[in-house]
């Protein structure tokens, strides 16, 4: 979890590392993210800090409401910090 994100702005690193752990943490939601992405878990392992593939992983949970809202809720964060740290990211 990030503590006190709610009305701060989280960096976006730590943001899409954590968003990364929540999507990997169930095997079918981790599967579909691999092939949405087109990321695999050679990629995850050797560049998980990378902006590019963080702003992927944010924005395969951008792309799905529920996972969205699923991930910021178990983050303690609005669905909106996931959506700026990915546009952060992507600059």
């Amino acid at each position: 979890m990030i503590a006190s994100t709610r009305h701060s702005t989280p960096d976006p690193i730590a943001t899409g590392l954590h968003a990364l752990a929540w999507a990997a943490s169930e095997q079918t939601r981790a599967d579909r993210m691999l092939a949405l992405t087109g990321l695999t878990g050679q990629d995850l392992r050797e560049r998980a800090t990378e902006p590019a593939v963080l702003a992927a992983v944010l924005g395969f949970l951008e792309a799905y409401e529920p996972d969205l809202i699923a991930c910021a809720e178990a983050l303690e964060m609005r669905p909106q910090a996931l959506v700026d740290a990915r546009e952060a990211l992507e600059r």
